[in-house]
């Protein structure tokens, strides 16, 4: 059981980590150093009340977006497909029909497979009591089939209990995974539905979930699926059948479900350590088939993370390999606690008392890069939302939102699960309300360098001798191009000043669109260009 063999292979020992000081950075580059350069597109006016949502593809000509417009009462849900060319100028753009037999369907998304643009929808048969999944093709000039194709159906309790779909394509665009959740009832057994298709949206197989646990107990996190078609689901199960939090106390452990043999056989891991409690871990399937799986543990709780934890499950043999368990050094821990929170920390640490020991503070996995030789690249950043409540003079409670996007963390991890470097990059972006609209950040692997870019304070960058670091507003704000080498080491340049620039970067939408290359994205009221990254 995996559980036994995690609980035997825990592995004790400190790394050397590549740790930057704030002060590095506020002057680390000149302006004629950056090694990127820009070009931006012109200005365009998008339809009122729309925003893009994600990027649909990349090709050698252009890229296609997804624009929605929020919803009215009467108009109902508007989607848009955008196409632009290399010279970021927009050659089409269509809205795309949702009706079928005169009423409204809902739209699930657009995805690009063998090629071919799909757009997918839903429609909710109340009578039926079904809720069906519909495809159809998109030509070039981005319009939809007149051809209406269904591929799924699931059965639905009511007219809010509909179930959902979700379409994740495998890593060498061959394979489709259809993930249904399905509508059950408080307290009885999870379920779900999988599908895998081809890339021509042909079933390959399907397979209706029963789990042994109910859905207080169980959530998905993540799932994944191999050009074999094989389908693995990460999940939490709460210990104590409670599917929240306790006060940060640890009540949950990772489970890995694993469907291969087109369906027939499963398989579950559950990941049970002693001592040590993952707070996050995400995984993906390497070249060889096996589970590269990554992310954080902590010796405190839920919220806190005082190392990496690594290995390599194979779902054949269920085996587990390069096991480890590696603390971030106390110099990474504490560079940026107050100096009164380092010396109780340096104590603590100096006389082993776990409980007052210092540990990084909500960090959460984003990406997971597989390295060639086994190893991989762990991402992350810190995210948290606040919530505080008040009340108006005239006695209305109201609620207010501070969404916090905050430092970058990348660890470098090699093939036996040691921790080669990791480096920490200073960020600080608390808002209100928005929803993190222009906060975190967009990131491209150039060679053997990764950069990442992001909105920030034009006073970071001030040679003041202070260390504080300030955080992005509108006023002040730059977009900051950070560097890190292939050692860890980290340099930081002032990219370009969003008001020179017209716009505000929206880095959720930023994406590499080459080897070199990055598309960045910004807009101003209804206003809203492109512009392309060129990296040396």
């Amino acid at each position: 059981m995996l559980n036994n063999i995690l609980g035997n292979n825990l592995l004790h020992s400190f790394c050397t980590f590549a740790v930057i000081s704030i002060s590095f950075f506020q002057l680390s580059a000149q302006q004629d150093d950056i090694p990127a350069q820009i070009r931006w597109g012109e200005s365009m006016i998008e339809p009122a009340g729309s925003r893009i949502i994600k990027v649909i593809d990349v090709n050698k000509q252009g890229f296609h977006v997804l624009r929605k417009k929020e919803e009215g009462t009467l108009i109902g849900e508007q989607v848009y497909v955008e196409y632009f060319n290399n010279d970021l100028e927009i050659k089409r753009a269509e809205k795309l029909d949702l009706k079928y037999k005169g009423k409204d369907r809902n739209f699930e998304d657009v995805l690009m497979v063998g090629g071919q643009l799909y757009l997918f929808t839903s429609y909710n048969n109340q009578a039926q009591k079904k809720n069906y999944l519909f495809y159809q093709k998109l030509s070039k000039r981005l319009q939809p089939s007149k051809q209406l194709k269904k591929i799924a159906e699931i059965d639905t309790r009511n007219k809010s209990l509909t179930g959902s779909f979700n379409l994740l394509i495998s890593e060498d665009s061959s394979k489709v995974l259809l993930y249904n959740q399905l509508a059950n009832k408080k307290k009885e057994p999870e379920q779900f539905a999988l599908r895998v298709l081809d890339n021509q949206l042909q079933a390959v197989w399907s397979r209706d979930i029963i789990l042994p646990y109910n859905d207080q107990q169980f959530t998905i996190k993540d799932y994944r699926i191999d050009e074999s078609g094989n389908v693995y689901l990460m999940g939490l199960l709460y210990i104590d059948g409670i599917r929240k939090e306790k006060r940060g106390l640890p009540n949950y452990q990772y489970v890995i479900l694993a469907y291969t043999e087109n369906g027939e056989a499963d398989q579950e891991y559950q990941i049970d350590i002693k001592d040590k409690f993952i707070t996050d871990l995400t995984f993906r399937i390497a070249d060889d088939g096996k589970l590269v799986c990554a992310g954080f543990y902590s010796e405190k709780g839920t919220t806190s993370v005082k190392g990496t934890c690594f290995f390599h499950l194979n779902p054949q043999t269920q085996a587990v390999d390069h096991l480890s368990f590696k603390e971030f050094d106390f110099e990474f821990r504490a560079d940026f606690l107050s100096n009164n929170a380092q010396r109780r920390a340096a104590r603590a640490e100096y006389s082993g008392d776990k409980d007052k020991q210092a540990e990084l503070y909500r960090f959460s996995v984003d990406e997971l890069v597989l390295r060639s030789d086994g190893g991989a690249l762990l991402v992350a950043e810190q995210y948290y939302v606040y919530e505080r409540s008040y009340r108006y003079w005239d006695g209305t409670l109201r609620y207010e939102y501070n969404y916090h996007y905050n430092d970058i963390i990348i660890v470098n991890i090699r093939p036996d699960g040691s921790i080669e470097w990791a480096t920490r990059i200073p960020k600080r972006q608390e808002t209100i309300n928005d929803g993190g609209y222009f906060s975190s950040y967009a990131m491209s692997i150039v060679r053997d360098r990764i950069y990442f870019i992001f909105n920030d304070n034009s006073r970071n960058f001030d040679n003041d001798g202070s260390t504080r670091l300030y955080n992005f507003n509108g006023s002040n704000s730059i977009i900051t191009l950070a560097e890190v080498r292939k050692d860890g080491n980290l340099l930081m340049y002032p990219l370009f000043r969003n008001r020179a620039a017209g716009t505000i970067t929206r880095p959720k939408i930023c994406k590499q669109i080459g080897s070199r290359r990055m598309m960045i994205y910004g807009e101003k009221g209804r206003t809203f260009k492109f512009a392309e990254l060129t990296f040396e």
